[in-house]
């Protein structure tokens, strides 16, 4: 597994991972990278499947399966001081990743988090169905810029356009490892909704309020599930709050970071 790190563990020195979504890579939190602490001990990997870590085709990539991976991987690093961040599904493997981290990290934040149900009566242990795919493994350019447009606001935009040409080769070159991927979320979508509850650690939830990917009506189950999380809406914003207004959305973070710190 590839990542990137930057600092070190140290006493009183919050070692802040960051998860990354489907269909993404490490380099998507490039923006935070540049305005969080330089302090900070940070961790960025590439989840396994995804960026330049391994695919495998025989291996499973369910979000508690990634988790485990990611736990496995934590406990080379010499910190309890761990705080959690993922986009996407980065944040339905940060919310699996959280109760199962032992010690617990001291806090969680979920970007648009995949794997939330749209609906408070949404039954969390029934099969789960998505239509995403189409939007979220393009089979052609035409695709491709449609995936990049629609996890913003829906509407293009130049960095859409951007990314699209910079990462559309590589996706192309995708599909086989994607749809497989992306067949192993699905087949236990709500798996993270299970998780979330009284015993979470401290929960901060960022959305963009024009997210078609992750509707905003999701932020409607934390309110009976986990009634203590930190809410932040972000107007104007699509999917990808690190992206779309890196400004806000990293101070944010770094705010509830140093308020559960050490």
């Amino acid at each position: 597994m590839v990542f990137l790190e930057r600092g070190a563990p140290s006493s009183g020195n919050p070692t802040v991972v960051l998860i990354h979504g489907f269909a993404a890579m490490k380099e998507n939190w490039a923006l935070w990278l540049q305005r969080l602490p330089r302090h900070w001990h940070l961790l960025v990997p590439d989840l396994p499947g995804f960026g330049e870590s391994d695919y495998r085709p025989h291996a499973c990539y369910r979000y508690e399966t990634q988790a485990r991976r990611l736990e496995q991987w934590l406990a080379g690093f010499n910190t309890n001081d761990i705080h959690l961040a993922g986009s996407s599904m980065g944040g339905a493997i940060a919310a699996v990743l959280a109760h199962s981290l032992d010690p617990k990290p001291r806090s969680v934040t979920l970007l648009n988090s995949a794997g939330i149900p749209e609906h408070k009566d949404v039954d969390i242990h029934a099969p789960p169905r998505s239509d995403r795919d189409g939007i979220l493994i393009p089979k052609d350019w035409k695709g491709v810029y449609r995936m990049f447009n629609s996890v913003g606001t829906g509407k293009p935009t130049v960095s859409g356009l951007a990314m699209a040409g910079l990462l559309g080769p590589d996706l192309l070159g995708r599909t086989d490892a994607l749809r497989h991927i992306f067949s192993d979320m699905v087949a236990d979508a709500l798996a993270p909704a299970r998780y979330l509850g009284p015993d979470t650690p401290p929960l901060q939830v960022q959305w963009g309020d024009r997210d078609v990917i992750t509707p905003t009506r999701c932020i409607d189950w934390f309110g009976s599930a986990t009634p203590d999380a930190e809410i932040h809406v972000f107007r104007g914003v699509g999917h990808l709050p690190m992206l779309e207004t890196p400004a806000r959305s990293a101070a944010t973070l770094e705010r509830f970071v140093h308020r559960h710190g050490r």
